[in-house]
């Protein structure tokens, strides 16, 4: 079953610069993994402060590997510095 998974990363206003860049190399490298179906990420027309990323995945295992990659675990380091607050992660199934 489809995972359908929606991000969404308010940064600190200082951090944005710093966090877009971050954010495209996830968005590069996640569209290489198999089990990857959709990964865009978006930016907010009201707010540039907010991202919010669009996912849809095979499968609940090939999420699980996504969030085992380097460059996942390098900015879930980062993020604490760089985000306001934790991201907010809402995981679905199509209805």
């Amino acid at each position: 079953m489809s995972v359908y998974l929606t991000a969404i990363l308010k940064a600190k206003k200082e951090s944005v610069k710093d966090l877009k860049p971050i954010l495209d190399n996830m968005v590069l490298n996640t569209r290489k993994e198999e089990a990857c179906e959709k990964y865009e990420l978006q930016q907010s027309l009201d707010d540039e402060t907010v991202f919010i990323f669009h996912e849809i995945w095979k499968n609940k295992e090939g999420l699980d590997a996504h969030n085992q990659q380097f460059y996942i675990k390098e900015f879930v380091v980062k993020a604490p510095e760089l985000l306001e607050k934790p991201a907010r992660i809402y995981l679905a199934k199509l209805v």
